[in-house]
């Protein structure tokens, strides 16, 4: 079972001083990615809003993305802004922050898992100001929901590993959400750093040395990008594993939990579909999450030698038998 929700401020009526993009006689949308292109259901959803938004079906599209590298957004951004692009469609939060940084006519619209006001993208929910809207699924407040299902999962499991990108902006946020969620619930955090692919590969080959028991995977756009080789070395180290996105629990990994984020990159497509049509970025207000799903891989759980309790099944919105 799938769900769309998102709840939104009220409207505004402040007028764009920038020409509507759909005056252009070729709108092109640049779309910013700080990790890897997205996987083609992804772009199916975003492609399902552009329609829904009545854009046409084969309007350009320049990707751009930094594989990780965040160092590179800058020049990635100026390159679309040099190209003129019609707007900005960027994926998560250091994308959507070097989005911001590079225009301030060009219309922008986010796609970010943390706190829009407390990151800096905008000022007001209801009322977004300047050129910069878009869809906030607020990855980065789910640490408590997180370990608590893992302990559920596996009540025993007391030293929690928690895979996170230090190069990533809510890495910070992230951590103080799950330190103190941790304290609460008396488990035991060991902090595994993975920036690039060789980092992933080694920390996994040390998570027997850290005694750890099972692994949270935070929410980064890079770490989202390399959910098949992560999933992988987790079903090859046979350690549970809690995600940001049920795209990982598809891929054969364990559990997840958070917005959906195919709903989002619909979402931002149908926003930026509205650009087009003449909307700007202040009559859009910043859609936030209002339902998070629960998917569970009960095969992977099986080859773990995991029994998953029945209360949290019955939670679930989604299981793959």
């Amino acid at each position: 079972m799938r769900r769309r929700e998102f709840i939104a401020g009220s409207m505004s009526a402040a007028i764009w001083p920038i020409g509507a993009s759909a005056e252009q006689a070729h709108p092109r949308i640049g779309f910013l990615h700080q990790g890897g292109l997205p996987t083609p259901p992804l772009m199916a959803a975003f492609r399902s809003g552009l329609r829904e938004g009545g854009a046409s079906p084969d309007i350009e599209i320049d990707h751009r993305a930094a594989d990780g590298d965040y160092n590179r957004l800058p020049a990635l951004v100026a390159d679309l802004v040099n190209r003129r692009v019609s707007v900005i469609a960027a994926e998560l939060l250091p994308a959507s922050l070097a989005a911001k940084a590079a225009t301030k006519t060009i219309p922008i619209v986010f796609l970010t898992g943390s706190d829009p006001i407390g990151s800096g993208l905008v000022s007001s929910i209801a009322r977004p100001e300047g050129n910069v809207t878009g869809i906030a699924f607020l990855f980065t407040r789910l640490g408590q929901k997180n370990l608590e299902l893992l302990r559920q999962l596996a009540p025993k499991h007391e030293v929690i590993g928690t895979l996170i990108n230090p190069s990533n902006p809510n890495a910070g946020p992230q951590l103080r959400d799950l330190e103190a969620a941790s304290r609460t619930l008396q488990q035991q955090l060991v902090i595994l750093n993975a920036k690039d692919i060789d980092e992933i590969d080694s920390t996994f080959a040390r998570l027997a040395s850290r005694n750890v028991d099972a692994l949270l995977v935070t929410a980064d756009g890079f770490l989202i990008s390399r959910q098949d080789q992560i999933v992988g070395l987790a079903a090859r180290y046979a350690v549970p594993s809690m995600y940001p996105t049920s795209e990982y629990v598809i891929a054969g990994g364990l559990m997840s939990y958070g917005a959906s984020l195919r709903d989002a990159f619909h979402q931002t497509g149908l926003y930026v579909a509205k650009i087009l049509a003449g909307a700007t970025p202040s009559d859009l207000p910043i859609l936030q999450s209002a339902k998070f799903e629960l998917m569970i891989n009960l095969r992977t759980a099986k080859s773990l030698g995991i029994a998953v309790p029945a209360g949290l099944l019955a939670l679930a919105d989604e299981v793959i038998e």
